[in-house]
């Protein structure tokens, strides 16, 4: 079986969310004109990372009124999984017959008491379901200002038109047990979310293919200089360069034996479209299957608590 894949290189409008899903929404089409039966965004595309927390000077001083600003227009703009933005996402998917893998800044729609944002990876299919919806278990290091921790409940792989397909979120890909239970739910492709795919991002998603024996695709975004938040200051050297980026990609796909199928692409806005052999998978399991002969159930237990942290 093959499958048509399209990752999503792109810059957001940035912090404009009804403008992400008017990009996406066109980015989507010409995936699918392509013939992409999946495609895959980067890190909460919707409607950008905060990349900020890493460039800022002084953003983390307590009750700082710049940095309140800008989480307060992040949060305004972020997603909600039940909101007219979403069926629009969901309605181009039908539309197109696409299944899609969107990382969004996630909020709980409104009336509701919890109003933390999360850092979230949405799973929808064909025909316009959504499948599935993980939150990031862990938020790294000052991304913890921004987002609260996630939980077990869409730690899974979801059964779509173009596959089982999984993800997990950045630093995610760190935690052996993260890993296992997407192993253990067979992923065919997984989609590998990063706000840019810099060399250690690589070395974890070509790991992630090699050890899972899955197809993976490392998605990273585009940040200029330009979208950084007028409320915060930007550092000289990165404010004064020209085209200087702050996210610059390197979007890529990898096979289940761990080398590129297509390598990183960096410093550009594209969408990158190949072919998956899927039996590729059980070409690479005969040597090593962490869920199958090469398992030990027998010397250690698994399991994962799926109840949703409200």
């Amino acid at each position: 079986m093959t499958i048509r894949v399209a990752l999503v290189q792109a810059r957001p409008a940035y912090y404009d969310l009804d403008g992400c899903v008017a990009k996406a929404k066109a980015l989507i089409d010409e995936a699918a004109r392509r013939g992409a039966q999946l495609a895959a965004f980067g890190e909460s595309f919707f409607p950008g990372y905060p990349a900020w927390l890493d460039y800022a000077v002084d953003y983390a001083r307590w009750d700082h009124a710049p940095t309140k600003q800008v989480y307060a227009r992040l949060a305004a703009n972020s997603l909600a999984i039940d909101s007219p933005q979403m069926r629009q996402l969901q309605a181009c998917a039908a539309k197109r017959d696409i299944a899609l893998v969107l990382g969004i800044n996630e909020k709980v729609a409104s009336g509701r008491g919890n109003r933390s944002l999360y850092n979230s990876v949405v799973i929808i299919d064909a025909d316009g379901a959504i499948l599935n919806c993980h939150r990031k278990l862990r938020p790294t290091f000052t991304e913890q200002l921004v987002w609260a921790q996630g939980d077990g409940r869409g730690l899974r792989a979801a059964e779509t038109a173009a596959g089982r397909i999984g993800a997990l979120i950045c630093w995610e890909h760190w935690m052996p047990h993260a890993r296992q239970a997407l192993h253990i739910s067979g992923e065919s492709i997984h989609v590998a979310l990063w706000p840019a795919v810099k060399e250690s991002h690589q070395i974890a998603s070509r790991h992630y293919a090699f050890e899972g024996r899955t197809f993976v695709l490392a998605v990273g975004g585009i940040m200029p200089a330009a979208d950084f938040p007028p409320e915060l200051d930007l550092p000289a050297p990165l404010r004064d360069e020209e085209d200087a980026q702050l996210l610059n990609g390197g979007s890529a796909i990898i096979a289940p034996d761990g080398q590129y199928l297509v390598a990183p692409v960096y410093d550009q806005e594209t969408i990158i479209v190949a072919d998956l052999d899927l039996s590729r998978i059980a070409e690479e399991q005969m040597t090593l299957d962490v869920t199958g002969h090469y398992a030990r159930d027998d010397v250690f237990t698994f399991a994962v608590n799926r109840r949703r942290a409200e």
